[in-house]
């Protein structure tokens, strides 16, 4: 029997990157999964890939389409166990090049949209049920350009701290799975592309064991978070930064 056998599980920004790979864990395990996307051609090339898995059309940055994804669950499944709040945006520039409209979706999508999903998804949330919200070793560091970035990852890791203690009542643990610099489609996504080369070689040099994460070594991190071998991690951050933040 899977580690995840029966458990209903969302998964959003599902499509690619790390969100793909835990989908992928979380199936092999025995988990029942649905992964959210943006793009509905990645969607349905993630489901062609995966198989069994459910696909849902959301922008994790629109509160609206959060409540609307919540319904949508609410008419497949009876519950739900698992909450993976993956989606992120990942925009890195120094404080010049910051104007508001940039500020607000990446604020939008990695703090207020998932804050929102989980008060929409909270009436379906089982006793007992796992949140894992994705932080970022950045949260810890002072890597220029990340200032943004690194100020949503910092809120929603606090968010899992205040929210288990709110929600632990109802059976709900909310935790932190935090990366460090991550192999994925998104490293090339910091910036402005090639002119953002001397900050991928910085990011790359920060990391103590000489080499990147791996989508699989993360997603096999937010299996344990999903598992029942995590109950007694509550409120907390599961830092996989490959010794960023402490060497």
């Amino acid at each position: 029997m899977g580690r995840l056998e029966g458990k209903y599980a969302l998964i959003t920004g599902g499509t690619s990157g790390i969100g793909f790979e835990t989908a992928r864990q979380f199936i092999a395990e025995g988990a029942i999964v649905a992964i959210t996307g943006r793009n509905q051609a990645a969607l349905l090339a993630a489901k062609e890939v995966l198989g069994n898995v459910q696909i849902i059309n959301s922008d994790a940055g629109d509160i609206h389409q959060q409540r609307a994804l919540s319904e949508q669950l609410a008419q497949l499944w009876p519950r739900l166990d698992v909450l993976n709040v993956n989606a992120g945006d990942v925009t890195h520039h120094s404080l010049e090049e910051w104007d508001e409209s940039s500020y607000d979706r990446l604020m939008n999508t990695n703090l207020k949209g998932p804050f929102f999903l989980i008060q929409a998804l909270l009436p379906m949330l089982s006793n007992p049920s796992s949140v894992i919200v994705c932080g970022s070793v950045s949260a810890h560091i002072g890597l220029p350009q990340s200032s943004v970035y690194a100020a949503s990852k910092a809120a929603i890791l606090s968010l899992a701290r205040t929210l288990s203690g709110e929600l632990k009542a109802k059976g709900i643990r909310v935790n932190g799975l935090s990366p460090g610099p991550t192999e994925t489609p998104a490293l090339s996504k910091l910036g402005n592309g090639a002119s953002d080369q001397p900050l991928r070689d910085e990011i790359r040099a920060l990391v103590p064991v000489g080499r990147l994460g791996s989508t699989l070594e993360l997603a096999k991190a937010a299996v344990f978070l999903a598992s029942d071998e995590s109950a007694f991690m509550v409120g907390s951050e599961l830092l996989m930064d490959g010794g960023v933040k402490n060497i």
